[in-house]
């Protein structure tokens, strides 16, 4: 899936909140439920508004969207950033990763619930249960998801990632390619 471009004002490929969930029939709340979660794309504008792609949608209607069986192992992306979200999303998916979003620990575990990821990708500061707690409960949970964290406290978080039990560790600001990279070290897609 090639990133998504900006919505340009008046684009019949872009609806906004209310437009999707009338396109899916579905109420505006479930809508933005499903995009928290992942499970149907979206790009936030910079007066934090979603919008979706038509193609998106379409391809969650019938299917084939990033939720699909036939779409490779799911990595579940953990940060309270959306565009960073977001980014890392369509890079993810550009290599053939399924991918669910989550903005916080509860979120997450709800996800993890729902359907256990092969990876997680986990930013140390989130609101609320920062990110040391919940690989700590998702460790107690599923032991086995290999866990990459990230964030901008390079030096603490590094040795600190090793010692709790994260596979690897990638510090902020990052290319979204070198995360990539490093998912694709621990599961190949």
């Amino acid at each position: 899936m090639a990133p998504a471009q900006r919505p340009s004002g008046g684009d019949p490929d872009w609806l906004t909140l209310g437009q999707a969930a009338k396109f899916l029939g579905v109420a505006q709340s479930t809508i933005r439920k499903w995009s928290d979660q992942g499970r149907v794309p979206a790009f936030y504008t910079p007066g934090r508004h979603r919008r979706f792609l038509r193609t998106d949608l379409e391809a969650f209607v019938d299917g084939s969207g990033p939720e699909s069986s036939g779409h490779g192992p799911l990595v579940l992306v953990v940060d309270d950033n959306a565009d960073l979200r977001t980014l890392v999303r369509h890079n993810l998916e550009e290599e053939g990763y399924s991918v669910r979003e989550a903005a916080g620990a509860e979120e997450a575990l709800d996800a993890v619930e729902d359907q256990a990821p092969e990876l997680v990708l986990l930013d140390v500061v989130l609101p609320g249960t920062d990110g040391w707690e919940l690989l700590r409960r998702l460790q107690e949970l599923h032991g086995s998801i290999p866990v990459i964290m990230f964030s901008g406290q390079v030096e603490s978080s590094r040795a600190d990632a090793a010692d709790r039990g994260a596979r690897d560790f990638v510090g902020k600001p990052f290319d979204p390619q070198q995360l990539v990279d490093r998912a694709k070290q621990l599961l190949p897609a």
